[in-house]
């Protein structure tokens, strides 16, 4: 199981602000490219995001389901990226003062990237995962349009100031 971890500045709730806007998916899911449709009870569990994945001329079209939705400490999406198989990613947010840890971890269901030795796996989803929570750093942290918050408007600096927390 691929994990990654970041510190962001910003309330949990910011985070789940971006993450129950499902139209702002492929802003900060790396691989996804267009959103197709959000189910209107997003983010409920049970519902369901349609987007496409990859770029033209190879786009594939996908969905997520959004299995467990418990703001503002823990959502769990299931990916099914066609011909790749099946994820499962779990988001977990734990507040720290005025900001919060976001711990972001994927594992395959099913598809051939269930065939991958464990640290391969790992390698490559850790190192797409870093850029997926650096995006939803900048979204949560910034106050992205249509999640009517963020912390940046309440005076902390910008993510890119810093590193990432990726251990």
């Amino acid at each position: 199981m691929a994990r990654n971890v970041r510190l962001m500045r910003c309330a949990p709730e910011d985070v789940f602000r971006v993450l129950a806007n499902g139209w702002l998916y492929p802003l900060w899911v790396v691989g996804a490219s267009r959103m197709r449709d959000v189910a209107e009870e997003w983010p409920a569990e049970g519902a369901t995001l349609h987007h496409s994945f990859g770029s033209w001329p190879a786009l594939v079209n996908d969905t997520t389901i959004m299995r467990v939705w418990d703001p503002p400490r823990r959502a769990v999406l299931e990916p099914h990226g066609g011909p790749i198989g099946i994820a499962r990613v779990a988001v977990d947010v734990k507040a720290r003062g005025d900001m919060c840890v976001v711990r972001l971890q994927e594992e395959p269901v099913t598809g051939p990237t269930t065939l991958l030795p464990d640290v391969v796996f790992d390698a490559i989803t850790r190192w797409r995962n870093a850029e997926t929570l650096h995006r939803l750093a900048y979204l949560a942290e910034g106050g992205a349009p249509g999640t009517s918050g963020g912390s940046a408007a309440r005076g902390h600096e910008s993510t890119a100031e810093r590193e990432p927390i990726d251990r």
